[in-house]
């Protein structure tokens, strides 16, 4: 399911989220010297590099948590067990399959999966064996072997085996949404080497240092759960997994609820110690956000995370907060916010030419906005890696030039000569001066006003599109936006459709401007070709809303997958931002870098909070607190 327009952009964090080798053979040229009636032949010398055998592998670096850890350290290890947490969604659901296109999964489905491994939440990309208790790799990362933890067991008692992990593979690759196809491109195949090992075979020519670790991201299906079952269509069936989590209950679209696995297999092992801590975890799912908050008020469910400025600062009051029975918190994070912005698809004629594009961007007061609509929460989000440091600023360093200069032919001019510096305003409400700026723009690229209407001076066709939204609270920051639009001649209308028309629309890439979602790690690789790449721009169901099709992105993409090293895809990111920014794709939003929570007084959670994550899951239901509220709120204990 995609993510939704919000307020701030509330990128997702990587979200579910290497060496035995064989030996890699250089042959040199073979020289043949002949003189008289004696040859020489000179044969390359064999290279083997070295094979690696760890408990994890970092993308740079080595792994922050050494072989035999006993736990992470934003966790509590005694944290009791126990206890019911209730959550909210909005919209509905249809389907347990979260793997296609078809349908709209269940939230938290995920639970129920476990990856052969799994990352942390202070480091920036680090694996540590889950289903798989070791790694081996090669130093050039050109293959990777994982051995399965021979304990690792699905829900009904059938030991995880390597041919899960390749029937896994080879079914979303046939059978899975379009984004597998990208993400796991450059792997040829996976191999059964014994009871518990499995190897990933990678092309030969790839210089992705990544793979090594996204083969670990991979979720492990049961084979022999999905063999007679059509896995290309959505099914409520609940499905099979090896998670800390299974389904115990659900109505179709109304709730669903997860129940802690007895004795689950992984409980103990280092990447799990302290964690999933609930015996229950619930979905209740609402028509809107505004339900939504009324029921947790009321109760109805005990954690929420607030998108919304304006109910951050006026809703979250009221005697159960006077009483601290309810808690209004904010946790600051590190996370990279990505950007959330006004979209254009390119593949519509009227928003071909950069300079229009350029140009509806002095349209939206982002000042004015975050005075009277936001109460001064946000800050303008400046590039495609927000708050991290790949985001570009200023002028390219040479570095960036260096990556930048074979593809100018491809590029704007400004990104070898400008900072890319968004516009800016006083927040009074008057942007005339943006406005003329726009206006001048779209006269350049053939826009002329006739009527109160902007006509181009050669088609005859009209500067009108739709702004496409699936919450009606989004409403109020499109309309002003709309309003600056109608002041240069052009219309905007805006249509709110519901969850399963709104994600159908953006599959098939049938919109005109919609708000974009796309969060961002630490160690961007592979997924940047689902993002922008080409080859994703008419791939029904990428990521690539925008319709980009740049072949230097394309190639400033590859350099990011390729990077060596942390210096070298700090560069290349950059590099990669600025084509994005100076392509004017996106009008960009805004983002904070804290969380905004609220949750009833039941919960305690560790001393630390880890950089790149809340840890939600770390959490814990304290009987002492519960029991203060339960006799202050009886009704809660329903």
């Amino acid at each position: 399911m995609p993510e939704k327009e919000r307020e701030n952009d509330g990128s997702s964090k990587h979200s579910i989220h290497k060496d035995t080798a064989m030996k890699r053979i250089d042959f040199m040229r073979t020289l043949a010297v002949f003189q008289a009636l004696i040859g020489f032949m000179i044969l390359g010398e064999i290279h083997a590099a070295e094979v690696i055998s760890a408990h994890g592998i970092a993308m740079n670096g080595t792994p922050r948590y050494s072989e035999g850890f006993k736990h992470f350290d934003y966790v509590n290890p005694e944290a009791p067990k126990g206890g019911k947490v209730r959550l909210s969604s909005i919209g509905t659901f249809d389907s347990f399959n979260g793997f296609i296109s078809k349908g709209v999964s269940a939230d938290g489905i995920g639970m129920i999966y476990e990856t052969l491994t799994t990352g942390s939440s202070d480091e920036p990309f680090t694996e540590y064996g889950l289903l798989a208790e070791k790694i081996e790799y090669p130093s050039d990362r050109k293959w990777v072997i994982y051995h399965l933890n021979p304990k690792a067991r699905f829900h009904d008692g059938e030991p995880v085996k390597p041919e899960d992990v390749i029937f896994t593979f080879n079914t979303l690759l046939e059978k899975g949404a379009p984004f597998y196809k990208s993400y796991y491109g450059e792997i040829k195949k996976v191999e059964k080497l014994g009871p518990q090992k499995v190897k990933f075979h990678f092309d030969p020519e790839t210089t992705n240092r990544e793979l090594v670790l996204i083969t670990g991201q991979l979720p492990v299906l049961p084979k022999h759960y999905w063999e007679g079952r059509d896995f290309s269509k959505s099914s409520l069936e609940p499905p099979l997994g090896s998670g800390a989590y299974k389904i115990k209950k659900f109505e179709a679209g109304k709730y669903i609820i997860y129940e802690r696995v007895k004795n689950h297999w992984a409980e103990e092992l280092p990447v799990h110690l302290g964690m999933n801590n609930f015996d229950e975890v619930r979905y209740d799912y609402y028509r809107d956000a505004t339900v939504a908050l009324e029921a947790f008020k009321a109760g109805e469910y005990d954690f929420r995370e607030e998108n919304n400025s304006k109910l951050w600062a006026t809703a979250y009051t009221g005697k159960s907060f006077d009483q601290n029975l309810v808690i209004r918190d904010e946790i600051s994070h590190e996370l990279p916010r990505g950007m959330q912005g006004f979209a254009f698809n390119t593949r519509k004629s009227i928003f071909k030419d950069r300079k229009v594009r350029e140009a509806l961007g002095y349209a939206f007061d982002f000042e004015w906005s975050n005075k009277n609509l936001f109460y001064g929460q946000y800050r303008r989000s400046p590039s495609y890696f927000t708050n991290s440091d790949l985001a570009s600023s200023g002028l390219p360093s040479e570095a960036e030039l260096t990556l930048l200069r074979p593809l100018k032919d491809h590029l704007p001019e400004e990104v070898f000569s400008k900072a890319y510096v968004l516009p800016k305003t006083d927040g009074s409400g008057n942007i005339r001066k943006q406005l003329r700026k726009a206006s001048q723009l779209l006269k350049e690229a053939g826009w002329e006003v006739k009527d109160g209407k902007r006509i181009h001076t050669e088609s005859g066709q009209a500067l009108e599109f739709e702004i496409l939204l699936i919450s009606p609270a989004f409403e109020r920051i499109v309309l002003p936006f709309s309003k600056n639009l109608e002041r240069l001649g052009v219309k905007a209308s805006v249509r709110v459709v519901d969850t399963a028309q709104y994600i159908n629309r953006i599959r098939a890439f049938e919109f005109d401007m919609m708000v974009m979602v796309i969060g961002q790690s630490l160690s961007p690789g592979n997924e940047q070709n689902n993002y922008w790449h080409s080859d994703a721009a008419e791939r029904n169901g990428s990521r690539n809303f925008m319709g980009i099709q740049n072949p230097a992105i394309d190639e400033l993409i590859t350099k990011v997958i390729q990077a060596p090293d942390r210096e070298a895809l700090v560069n290349s990111t950059r590099a990669l931002d600025r084509a994005l920014l100076w392509g004017h794709y996106v009008i960009p939003h805004w983002h904070i870098n804290y969380y905004r929570l609220s949750y009833w007084n039941k919960f305690s959670r560790p001393k630390i909070t880890p950089k790149y994550g809340l840890g939600f899951f770390t959490w814990w239901i304290d009987e002492e607190k519960q029991n203060t509220l339960f006799s202050k709120k009886p009704e809660l204990k329903n």
